[in-house]
């Protein structure tokens, strides 16, 4: 049985079976409902809903409590309809989103950044090139049917012609299925299938407010994707980069950001250590990266925050964000949830 699932303000509309989730039906139809992990993890595609009876599957505590539950909150990556919806969300993606593809990929280098982040090239197929926003991520698609989700760490002007690539930063997760591979037995011309691309985290550019980006150690790639957007395109929004790790080896890109300041002038880098050992010699800021911005900006009323990395630190931001004035509709999340997570 089908039924009409309607999206407000926006008043998109699509149909949803009673055994399909409520975002698999929207991104089929080409409505993009804001998600994250498709899980019930992270909680990224938590929506309100006005109207209408679903069903949840099985889904985290931490991504929709019992409480949330009960005021009409709905994850839409586990909610099937079970009649008419009214859904309530403001971060409905365009008409026209780009299209989302199974291709081969070709391995074209590994480097290492640091002592657990593989920075990792991905050559795509020169004659069907996938195309992104900057901040979006892809799937590996596992022999076993399994799963793993990697943010892409280039715009998508950086696509050479005839041989577009794009750069993963994969932490390892030491017994990890797949990152024992890559910093293993891995080898440049290995050939992967990935799907992408996937989520709804990138740069929204109808507005003019000042910028917050936070990123904990690899949640700095869709970060350093859309900063590259940033300066291709012109945008000169004021931007302020917080980006944590426990030592200073873990933002691994360090140098770059830096390198990044002499030419976009609107951008702010602000790295912080939690957990800095005297042979660091670190001089910086200090403490939990996501408590850094409030230190600095009290009142986020004014602001565009988009946060990506580890689930606690996106959570934590949120919830201390908004009771610190930030709307909830301009809290922009990727939440990098590991298998570990998810299950």
């Amino acid at each position: 049985m089908s039924f009409n699932i309607t999206v407000q303000p926006s008043g998109r509309t699509f149909t949803s079976t009673s055994d399909e989730t409520l975002l698999a039906a929207g991104m089929r139809q080409g409505i993009g409902l804001p998600y994250g992990c498709k899980d019930g993890a992270c909680g990224s595609c938590k929506c309100k809903k006005i109207s209408g009876d679903v069903t949840h599957g099985k889904h985290q505590e931490k991504a929709l409590s019992a409480e949330e539950a009960a005021n009409g909150f709905v994850l839409t990556c586990c909610a099937t309809a079970h009649s008419d919806v009214v859904l309530e969300s403001r971060q409905v993606v365009e008409e026209g989103a780009f299209p989302i593809k199974k291709m081969p990929v070709r391995v074209i280098s590994l480097e290492k950044a640091s002592h657990d982040v593989m920075i990792v090239k991905l050559q795509l197929p020169a004659n069907d090139v996938m195309k992104f926003h900057a901040g979006q991520y892809i799937d590996f698609l596992l022999r076993d049917g399994d799963r793993r989700s990697y943010s892409m760490g280039n715009a998508p002007h950086t696509l050479v012609a005839g041989s577009p690539a794009i750069e993963l930063h994969i932490r390892h997760m030491p017994g990890g299925k797949f990152t024992d591979h890559v910093f293993g037995a891995m080898k440049e011309k290995e050939i992967q299938r990935i799907e992408g691309p996937q989520g709804t985290f990138f740069l929204r550019e109808d507005s003019d407010k000042p910028l917050v980006f936070l990123a904990s150690g690899t949640g700095f790639a869709p970060i350093k994707a859309i900063l590259e957007h940033m300066q291709f395109k012109g945008i000169t929004r004021p931007v302020t980069l917080y980006w944590g790790g426990r030592r200073p080896e873990d933002l691994y890109l360090n140098d770059w950001v830096q390198a990044q300041l002499a030419n976009m002038p609107n951008l702010t880098y602000v790295p912080v250590i939690s957990n800095a050992l005297p042979e660091d010699n670190w001089s910086g800021r200090t403490g939990f990266v996501h408590q850094a911005v409030l230190q600095d900006t009290p009142d986020l009323s004014g602001y565009q925050v988009y946060a990506c990395g580890a689930p606690i630190v996106v959570d934590s931001a949120r919830a201390d964000y908004t009771a610190a004035g930030l709307p909830a509709d301009e809290f922009y999340a990727d939440s990098f949830t590991s298998a570990a997570d998810k299950a």
